[in-house]
């Protein structure tokens, strides 16, 4: 079996006013896996993810990606790891008003120091969103600034993809898209994370870890591998 690709060791984060957000959480997850995140709002999902993507730091415990430790990084150096290694996606989308669906794709390209618009314009088609490349963010559903986030995500070939409630803002329709592109990402061997209330979201993951008030209730460990 090889190396888990993300590990957290008895991580904890407190919050002012003695709220415990996380209480000792250890868990595992090998390259490839897709993982649902789940709980009720406030069981530490958001924080977790944030500890991962090294937005935040843990008040003790380890977490490491590709075996590097996050709480070792400087501030520019966790921006250089965030950047290269994870690909977000957000609820809220983040994506900026006066750049084009294109443009948005392209942003993340030149923080990572490159731009290839063929490239970006690729990956837009990817997610479905090729004929609304010329478009911003106002002139696209929910939906369609969902995907272009995707895309965005994607675009600097992550080896890990964090999403926080990516469908929590969406109607079925858009939600069957993005519970499409996230199969697929999963069978082309992308490790996912994924934060969700969505119940039909966490079954189609490969395995669920459930928090409840900061506490690891299941699914910390390695997922079992036939063979």
């Amino acid at each position: 079996m090889s190396s888990p690709i993300i590990e957290a060791s008895g991580v904890t984060k407190n919050y002012p006013g003695g709220v415990k957000a996380l209480d000792n959480v250890s868990m595992s997850i090998a390259p490839g896996e897709w993982v649902a995140l789940m709980g009720a709002s406030g069981s530490g999902k958001t924080t977790l993810l944030n500890l991962l993507d090294g937005l935040d730091r843990a008040d003790s415990g380890v977490v490491k990606i590709q075996g590097v430790e996050l709480g070792r990084l400087s501030p520019d150096e966790s921006a250089v790891f965030r950047r290269e290694r994870i690909g977000l996606v957000f609820q809220q989308f983040h994506l900026v008003p006066y750049l084009t669906a294109l443009e948005n794709v392209m942003l993340a390209q030149y923080f990572h120091s490159m731009v290839d618009k063929p490239e970006a314009l690729r990956i837009l088609e990817s997610v479905g969103m090729g004929p609304r490349a010329a478009h911003l963010p106002h002139a696209l559903s929910g939906g369609e600034q969902q995907r272009v986030c995707i895309a965005r995500a994607l675009v600097n070939d992550p080896v890990v993809i964090l999403a926080d409630e990516p469908t929590g803002n969406l109607d079925e329709e858009n939600e069957q898209c993005v519970f499409q592109i996230f199969l697929e990402l999963h069978a082309k061997g992308k490790t996912l994370v994924v934060a969700t209330h969505d119940r039909e979201l966490g079954a189609l993951s490969g395995r669920v870890i459930t928090l409840h008030h900061g506490k690891l209730e299941a699914g910390g460990g390695p997922a079992s591998r036939a063979g």
